[in-house]
């Protein structure tokens, strides 16, 4: 079976971040860079032009800015499931972001 990536977004770097964003709720461009196996600057570049579009919004965290997909998005909902849809279709995305930890390792418990 072959499988035709899609780039609705306008670059896969855009989609991937994007879909990277509806499964993990929120992140920052350095994570996302190493999940997507994608250079730093274009993942911030895509993230740049994707909260200048009015798609993602971010705030900061002391020195870091994270970034997550705006609820007030005129089509946020709709965004959202054709999201979910398109991860069904980036299984290595969706295996990446399972693996991701996102919270802190409970002092003194083994590796």
């Amino acid at each position: 079976m072959v499988i035709l990536r899609s780039n609705p977004f306008g670059s896969s770097t855009r989609t991937r971040a994007l879909i990277a964003l509806q499964l993990l709720g929120e992140s920052y461009a350095r994570e996302l860079a190493r999940l997507l196996d994608a250079p730093l600057s274009g993942v911030q570049m895509a993230l740049r032009t994707l909260e200048r579009d009015g798609i993602v919004v971010a705030r900061n965290m002391g020195r870091t800015r994270v970034y997550q997909l705006s609820p007030r998005y005129f089509a946020a909902r709709e965004l959202t499931a054709y999201l979910a849809r398109l991860a069904e279709v980036e299984p290595e995305i969706r295996a990446a972001t399972d693996m991701l930890r996102r919270r802190p390792r409970r002092t003194g418990k083994p590796l």
